[in-house]
């Protein structure tokens, strides 16, 4: 295609230049996309600026913006089995588990436009006889965002939607190795009655697309999702303009199983945690924390899982991990690995890239007798290895838990209840698991403490992202008290 979406139209770039994605699979060319400049950025913030201030999106009712939520909603599941296959060719994930985000993405935008008939303010009759105050919930403009390219689709519907439903407009940057299906979405979404203006997208690269649209001074708010490092050049970018900013970041999340859990449910939760989406995810539970009493039993039960563990092109239905997205990532994952070995950890399986004619394969990788200073304990990886560590007791548990940067998220298995509350309020993330891992609902907010981000996405508080508060002072009837 080779075309931005700005304005409501498919536009050449400013330079016609164009690059291409690849098949992290396959080996084989994907698509073609603009290569945006400052420029192009300058044009869609431009477009999403009009929209805002003098289009009608944000002063439609909430039951309109609903509506038309809604009917996009209808349109990302009718176009399901395309944006699926789109998104796994140009992520390298499993078929199946795309298809199963494309019905995420479907229930996240019915979510929205719930909210956009339920975002309210308060009033305040206790002021005095005479006044009354209003605290009023206006959108908070226009919504620069900046996607990752593990979930594509996914992450900018844990954004858009929210922000539509408040009734902002946006301009969006995806990655430049995933922006199919951030395009596709965007025509979908006007085809079901978004506005022109209020959606746009520039494909391109971070530097100088997705800097400029950070820095950029018409821009009332940036919502990042990414790397730590990333994040923090984007909330300083941000800040030289005192723009509002919004960051979902890394994570090395613990998974935590007490001797008194049911390791039989805990068994298939704890290997999923750690490959779902080949370990790139913020989410993953790349650390395994085991109570000593069970440690080896629980390891040697978790080997013996991950060892079935389907790996190849991500077109079979069958296969639970793909391809790792880019050669750079794949030769991060191998110094971690070196890194562990170096350590002293123990390699009990994997370690290697998988000979392929095609594509780039990582093996399921696990290594016991890691300890919490260990690189392989503390930094995020981002590929299929899992470090197992062991502790005795509660409050070693939660210590090793604490001992990151990042509090994104984390998992315990317990059948105790006060176990169960005391570990949940005693770790620093923002979402934890009890009995489950990885479980998600539009309903519940996600976001992380530290260095895992700033701000909160989904769930009814996610419209406070993209809302301003405005107070309202009313006086009625002649005054009572004067200055002079």
């Amino acid at each position: 295609m080779g075309k931005h979406w700005i304005n409501g139209k498919h536009v050449r770039g400013e330079t016609g230049d164009i690059f291409t994605t690849v098949s992290p699979a396959h080996d084989t060319t994907v698509g073609e996309y603009a290569l945006g400049t400052a420029n192009d950025i300058h044009s869609a913030v431009q477009a999403a600026r009009s929209a805002f201030d003098s289009g009608h999106w944000p002063h439609l009712s909430g039951r309109e913006r609903s509506e038309i939520l809604h009917k996009t909603a209808d349109q990302i599941r009718l176009n399901r089995n395309d944006l699926a296959r789109l998104e796994t060719l140009e992520s390298g994930k499993p078929i199946t588990q795309a298809e199963a985000e494309i019905d995420t993405t479907v229930d996240l935008w019915q979510y929205a436009a719930t909210l956009a008939r339920h975002t309210t303010g308060e009033t305040y009759n206790n002021l005095g006889e005479n006044k009354l105050g209003f605290v009023m919930r206006e959108p908070a403009g226009v919504v620069g965002m900046i996607t990752p390219w593990n979930f594509p689709l996914l992450i900018i519907s844990q954004k858009l939607p929210f922000a539509l439903a408040a009734g902002c407009t946006t301009v969006i940057k995806p990655s430049e190795l995933t922006p199919g299906t951030t395009l596709k979405l965007a025509l979908l979404a006007h085809e079901s009655g978004i506005p022109e203006g209020v959606i746009n997208v520039v494909t391109g690269f971070g530097d100088p697309a997705g800097s400029c649209l950070s820095e950029h001074k018409e821009i009332d708010m940036i919502s990042f999702t990414g790397s730590t490092e990333v994040g923090r050049k984007i909330a300083a970018s941000a800040g030289k303009n005192l723009k509002r900013c919004s960051l979902e970041l890394g994570g090395k999340n613990p998974h935590i199983i007490f001797s008194d859990a049911d390791l039989d449910a805990a068994l298939d939760p704890v290997v999923f945690g750690v490959y779902f989406n080949m370990g790139e995810c913020c989410n993953s539970g790349s650390r395994l924390l085991i109570q000593e009493n069970i440690a080896h039993e629980f390891t040697e039960r978790v080997l013996e899982l991950a060892h079935t563990v389907p790996v190849g092109d991500p077109l079979n239905p069958d296969v639970k991990v793909g391809a790792i997205i880019n050669s750079p990532q794949m030769e991060k994952i191998k110094h971690y690995v070196g890194s562990g070995s170096r350590s002293g950890a123990r390699l009990r399986i994997g370690g290697s890239r998988i000979p392929t004619a095609s594509g780039r394969f990582f093996e399921p990788t696990i290594f016991d007798q890691v300890t919490p200073a260990m690189t392989i304990a503390r930094e995020e990886i981002f590929g299929p290895v899992l470090s197992i560590l062991t502790f005795k007791t509660k409050a070693e548990a939660i210590q090793i838990a604490n001992d990151t940067i990042y509090g994104l998220s984390a998992g315990l298995w317990t059948s105790n209840i006060d176990t169960a509350f005391e570990v949940s309020r005693a770790i620093r993330a923002g979402t934890i698991w009890i009995n489950c891992f990885m479980d998600g609902h539009a309903e519940l907010p996600f976001g992380g403490y530290g260095d895992s981000g700033l701000g909160r996405e989904l769930g009814r508080f996610s419209i406070d992202e993209f809302t301003e508060l405005k107070t309202v002072q009313l006086h009625v009837g002649p005054p009572k008290d004067s200055w002079l």
